[in-house]
């Protein structure tokens, strides 16, 4: 089973993709269907994912293949996707939301329809959501990127405090955390960095929005982009994400902050009233199925939220990471008053 997705990760060209229209005015509905491998009559599904293109298409293939399930796929921004989830309540069109920061998810379990996938007693506890609104899918650490083109060795940051300095001005890539669940995950760290009771976090964030000069970008994957494609000498990004553009050849780097990071899990939640209820079941199962998380981390460079997975070979491993003490529930809680408190920040009013 594993040659054959292996087979299939290289042979992306395969994936049958039909582009249609679906309401939200940047999103991507695409359609892939099997290609006749897999079980007849398995039913369909539709599936919220702020993912790359480059996770979904085969993940998704050889879900359907295994089952017969037919999977629609609507891709967009994290905050865009769940805004979308709570304008449909009560008569959702999608049946799972896949990925997104876990924190993000929390905050919209109102939505949710708690779950308990089979592969509970797999998980690694500190991944899990005690109450099963959400399953997660894999932890990603947040990161530093630079490019070694743009930044000599011996003006290398380490740390948060080091984006302050005057030479990084307009010169770092940050994403919207209004709209990417990572860089809210990221906003996050970086208060709790500094201190997110106290106000010196909010202090710290005040100086790195004025050394990005006003440069706030839309969506996370403009940032995973901006480095390699030498835009922006420095980005504030997930790991897996500049990973895969190392291996593909680009002359970045990474940086894990030394005051810490954190690894907060991406994560999957079956809309509430979903009306492919057991195929969204079969869907997060198999995203936390052994198989699947062996194949995501190795093909992916992303951390399983297994127990019983070996480490990615050649990363640090998360226990020689320094981590944050990063809440998960005040990240949830306080989400809304979060966001907006950057919001006046960047439009000047704080």
């Amino acid at each position: 089973m594993k040659k054959r997705w292996l087979k299939g990760l290289v042979t992306m060209a395969l994936l049958t993709v039909t582009i249609t229209a679906c309401g939200a005015k940047d999103d991507t509905a695409a359609t892939a269907g099997s290609d006749g491998g897999g079980k007849a009559g398995g039913g369909k599904l539709t599936v919220y994912s702020p993912n790359a293109a480059e996770i979904n298409n085969p993940i998704i293939k050889e879900f359907q293949d295994r089952t017969g399930i037919t999977v629609d796929l609507i891709s967009g921004g994290t905050g865009e996707l769940l805004k979308r989830v709570q304008a449909e309540a009560g008569n959702p069109l999608g049946d799972v939301f896949w990925a997104g920061g876990a924190d993000s998810l929390e905050s919209y379990k109102e939505y949710f329809q708690p779950y308990k996938t089979k592969e509970f007693d797999n998980l690694l506890p500190a991944y899990v959501d005690k109450n099963s609104y959400w399953t997660p899918f894999n932890a990603l650490p947040m990161v530093i990127t630079y490019n070694k083109e743009l930044v000599s060795e011996n003006e290398l940051p380490k740390s948060w405090e080091d984006l302050l300095d005057p030479k990084w001005k307009g010169n770092i890539a940050f994403a919207d955390p209004s709209k990417s669940g990572s860089s809210y995950t990221q906003l996050v760290t970086m208060l709790t960095a500094f201190g997110k009771e106290d106000g010196k976090g909010w202090d710290y964030v005040k100086k790195l929005v004025a050394n990005m000069d006003g440069k706030i970008l839309s969506g996370s994957s403009l940032v995973q982009r901006a480095v390699p494609d030498k835009e922006f000498a420095l980005g504030i990004t997930l790991e897996d994400a500049a990973l895969r553009y190392i291996e593909g050849g680009s002359q970045i780097g990474i940086i894990y902050p030394s005051e810490g990071t954190s690894a907060v899990p991406d994560g999957a939640a079956i809309i509430k009233d979903s009306k492919n209820l057991e195929q969204a079941k079969q869907f997060v199962d198999f995203l936390v199925s052994k198989d699947a998380q062996e194949i995501v981390q190795k093909e992916f460079k992303r951390r399983s939220v297994r127990n019983d997975v070996a480490p990615v070979e050649g990363l640090p491993q998360t226990g020689d990471i320094k981590l944050v003490d990063y809440n998960f529930d005040w990240a949830a809680a306080n989400k809304d008053e979060i966001i907006k408190k950057f919001t006046r920040i960047t439009t000047g009013q704080e």
